[in-house]
């Protein structure tokens, strides 16, 4: 999704190569080995909607409609039982072949299957693999699934819509409805559960002394934009309260960690406290977080949240390289969060997080948002930033935007002016591929 504007021939590429690795159950591959197809089958959960997601994303921001009527073959597999947490394998070529749109539509589809609180099952792990025991009897459920889900539906309901499929965007939208109830049920009283087990004990409960709160559930109340605003706000009050500044300047994905007094939720609990995803910092999360804050207006403290994260922070001074034991000038996917490895990140070079960065910091803080050939500018900004100005290549044509916040805000525009024209609201620009040069000027007040 972070290429979608830059280099759209590639995204376009690699959707219908991740298509392909699709079984005609709908389910896909966890991971592939490209060179033989080798890979493996699983019950973890989110897979399925990430395609329709990305999908989606990539059509808005490159106006290309006519990808989704791309022929993808499908895999064939003998099905993997619930007893069977993966099957490592070579899967046979099917001889259907689909749209694009249809892969999408049936991996959807997969993933409305729900338990006993209307919530999408988690299976062996949802966006966090370690939870994998969490639902393997088939029962559990995923509240952070139940906000992802909504928000990859909703984004792709306008599209069956136009593709002609309108009774199933009317299915998708009454599951959407049905997961919105369900998901506010999960309210734990000052923040949102994680997840359910198979025998229906809660997950990221203020009752539990491990895990007791989550940070992507709570992240993903605001950015699906499901959640009461009053609820959405107070779940990420608690989050930053329990998950920032301990230690300073790590945002951790889940506190307390894992030490074993509880149900036992997979092989996250294998990594000592405060490694990994067992609360550490997990950056790829952490960038959720500070969409969600800058989702709710503040971009004061969105831009410090996302300036600690930056990788050169953590190496400022020789005392702190020593510490974080990697190279500054690429993103970790984790950082350690407690002695004695307090501050050492791991995994370097981690691109799934350093996409999520390169999005946070040009669309969520600069708010330059491409969609098809308009050219919508929304920060969200300290408040203290007099002014900033970007150079957005589009095509054939370079568009320099300079934004002044002469009422020291963080978000808000108040006038837009496109090479000397004030532009009415709403404000955004109607890009052209004319290989000149353009001025855009934006007030926020």
């Amino acid at each position: 999704m972070a290429l979608a504007q830059a280099a759209p021939a590639r995204v376009r590429e690699h959707l219908l190569r991740a298509a392909s690795r699709q079984f005609v159950e709908g389910d896909v591959q966890h991971w592939w080995l490209p060179q033989t197809g080798a890979g493996v089958r699983t019950h973890i959960s989110d897979d399925c909607a990430w395609l329709a997601y990305t999908v989606a994303h990539y059509v808005r921001t490159s106006g290309d409609r006519a990808v989704l009527d791309a022929q993808v073959p499908f895999l064939e597999a003998p099905p993997l039982p619930i007893t069977e947490h993966d099957r490592f394998m070579i899967p046979d070529h099917s001889a259907e072949v689909a749209s694009l749109f249809e892969h999408c539509a049936r991996a959807l589809e997969h993933s409305m299957r729900v338990g006993a609180h209307g919530l999408p099952l988690m299976g062996t792990g949802d966006w966090n693999d370690g939870m994998n025991r969490v639902g393997e009897k088939g029962r559990g459920e995923s509240v952070w699934l139940g906000w992802f889900l909504h928000a990859a539906l909703t984004a792709f309901i306008p599209l069956a819509r136009d593709h002609g499929a309108g009774a199933r965007a009317q299915a998708w939208q009454a599951h959407a409805d049905m997961l919105a109830r369900a998901l506010e049920q999960a309210w734990d009283g000052d923040w949102y559960l994680r997840a359910y087990f198979d025998d229906g004990t809660p997950l990221g409960s203020h009752l539990d002394t491990e895990c007791r709160i989550d940070a992507i559930s709570q992240s993903w109340a605001v950015l699906s934009g499901v959640a009461t605003p009053e609820r959405a706000a107070h779940a990420m009050q608690s989050a930053l309260q329990h998950l920032t500044g301990h230690p300073q300047g790590l945002v951790l994905v889940l506190a307390p960690p894992f030490e074993g007094a509880g149900p036992d939720p997979g092989y996250i609990s294998g990594y000592p406290p405060g490694i990994r995803e067992n609360g550490g910092q997990y950056t790829h999360a952490a960038l959720w977080t500070v969409m969600a804050v800058a989702a709710l207006h503040d971009g004061t403290r969105a831009h410090g949240l996302f300036h600690d994260l930056l990788p050169i922070t953590h190496a400022l001074t020789m005392r702190d390289a020593r510490t974080y034991l990697l190279e500054p000038y690429v993103v970790a996917a984790d950082i350690y969060s407690r002695p004695p490895h307090q501050g050492r990140g791991g995994w370097s070079w981690y691109t799934g997080s350093a996409g999520w960065m390169q999005r946070v910091g040009c669309e969520t803080v600069l708010g330059i948002h491409v969609e098809g050939t308009e050219l919508r500018i929304d920060p969200c900004i300290p408040a203290d930033w007099p002014a900033f100005e970007v150079e957005l290549a589009w095509r054939t044509a370079r568009y320099v935007i300079r934004v002044e916040n002469p009422n020291h805000v963080c978000r808000g525009v108040t006038r837009l002016v496109l090479d000397g024209q004030s532009m009415a609201a709403p404000h955004h620009v109607t890009m052209s591929d004319d290989a000149g040069v353009h001025t855009v000027s934006v007030t926020l007040g």
